[in-house]
């Protein structure tokens, strides 16, 4: 984005009484920022929706000083800023009618792999959570995806370690500017999420975390996302809200089930009950649902490599199978493997190019 469409659209942004929808709907009308800003008064006053007060609002000095001081800011801290109509902003994002104008961005971030799901929940994730997570980020990782979290305590954080440590791309979605981190205690952070991806904010450097920022930020992680995965959540709590907004958006959402009695399963089994969510038992299901495939070609060539080496679960699947296709429940009977067990050792057979998955829990040799 050239630095004088940046000021403008800035400038812009700073508008009392101008939010992302009406702003975009301008911009369209006058096809940039700074024909809008230079517009006469006259021309301005026939726009339905633009009244006295906006009106006076665009011709206001102090936005182009707030848009200055922020180009400052962005150039001296390296951060790129992301344009709705421009390439490098998220593809899916730009389909959300409220979708942030701009978005500010510091890192390594590469938005050209579209595998990208969001992983939300609780911040006083329990162990259950935990270990849900890492094996279910350890499975996804041979297919590369991009983890999405809103960098707060328990399940944020925990989806970004755990997608570091894998070498998976890990997107923080902050709700205040750049110029700060919140919480405090992850700072320490900061360096291996920028590494490997980075954060992404709508707020500017003046912007702290309050509140009702929590709730916009929100929107940005279930846009931009494929899915949204929600591993623990009270009744109520910020992560319903993101899986609301995913619905909305027509992105799918699935929930980790829990038992009934414990209190941070509670929005989750909700989820589910009220079919809001696809229930999550292991990274297979979510593979199934998105229709995520392996190349062909890659299957073939590692088949080849690993069919000598399976280990003691992988041959007795793969043996039971040779007998002709079966159902996922039938083969955890006759393989005498939990099904919670079983879904991650078939998705690693996938991803080795040893068994397919079919229609109706159904899998199969290849």
């Amino acid at each position: 984005m050239q630095k004088n469409d940046l000021f403008f659209t800035l400038a812009l942004l700073q508008v009392e009484g101008i939010g992302d929808i009406t702003a975009k709907k301008l911009l369209q009308y006058f096809g940039s920022a700074e024909e809008l800003l230079k517009a006469k008064k006259s021309d301005l006053a026939k726009i339905d929706g633009i009244g006295k007060t906006i009106l006076n609002n665009l011709k206001n000095p102090e936005i182009f000083r707030l848009a200055e001081t922020e180009i400052d800011f962005l150039e001296k801290e390296n951060i790129t800023p992301l344009f709705y109509q421009n390439d490098n902003y998220p593809e899916r994002l730009k389909h959300c009618i409220d979708a942030p104008v701009l978005l500010f961005q510091s890192g390594n971030v590469d938005l050209s792999n579209q595998k990208i799901i969001s992983i939300v929940g609780t911040r006083n994730i329990t162990t259950y959570g935990t270990d849900f997570t890492k094996n279910f980020i350890e499975e996804l990782a041979p297919l590369n995806p991009i983890i999405v979290s809103g960098f707060a305590y328990g399940v944020d954080i925990t989806a970004h370690k755990v997608a570091i440590e894998n070498n998976l791309q890990t997107i923080g979605v902050l709700a205040h500017g750049l110029n700060q981190i919140y919480p405090k205690n992850h700072k320490r952070y900061i360096t291996q999420v920028e590494q490997n991806g980075g954060f992404l904010t709508e707020f500017w450097t003046h912007s702290k975390p309050d509140r009702e920022n929590f709730v916009k930020r929100n929107r940005i992680v279930a846009g931009m996302s494929e899915a949204t995965i929600v591993i623990e959540s009270a009744e109520k709590g910020g992560s319903l809200i993101t899986a609301n907004l995913a619905n909305d958006y027509n992105r799918d959402v699935f929930a980790l089930p829990g038992r009934n009695t414990d209190k941070l399963s509670q929005g989750c089994n909700n989820l589910i009950k009220t079919q809001r969510a696809q229930l999550l038992t292991s990274a297979a299901d979510l593979v199934y649902h998105l229709n995520w495939e392996i190349k062909k070609k890659e299957a073939k060539t590692i088949q080849k490599q690993l069919f000598i080496s399976l280990d003691e679960s992988e041959q007795k699947i793969y043996n039971f199978l040779l007998k002709g296709k079966e159902l996922l429940d039938i083969i955890s009977i006759e393989c005498d493997i939990p099904i919670f067990k079983l879904s991650g050792i078939l998705l690693n057979m996938e991803l080795k190019g040893i068994v397919k998955p079919l229609p109706g829990k159904f899998f199969e040799v290849v």
